[in-house]
């Protein structure tokens, strides 16, 4: 199980990348009771530990979170196997899969 406080670093890393999302999206990690919380709706791209509403919402193990922040897996790949769920916003989840991907 990958580290709530190493996934907030590395996705911190991609804040760049990430700031053309303008939207917010919640990780709720299966595994971990807890949830990661971006918004992307300001200047700064906020990321933090909280269960904040959020347009999309990602329910997935922090080593699926893990491997997608790295590359190891695809957005597409992760969603058709059954590892991440998605409820909320498809378009919000779909713009955040581009980010992600590149």
């Amino acid at each position: 199980m990958a580290d709530v406080s190493d996934l907030i670093d590395a996705l911190s890393d991609r804040a760049g990348a990430l700031a053309a999302l303008n939207h917010t999206v919640r990780f709720d990690l299966t595994d971990a009771d807890t949830s990661i919380f971006l918004d992307a709706t300001g200047p700064v791209v906020h990321i933090e530990e909280s269960k904040a509403d959020a347009e999309a919402v990602l329910k997935l193990s922090s080593d699926t979170l893990d491997k997608l922040i790295t590359g190891r897996i695809g957005p597409m790949l992760a969603f058709s196997t059954g590892r991440l769920r998605l409820e909320g916003s498809q378009g919000v989840a779909l713009k955040l899969a581009g980010l992600l991907d590149s």
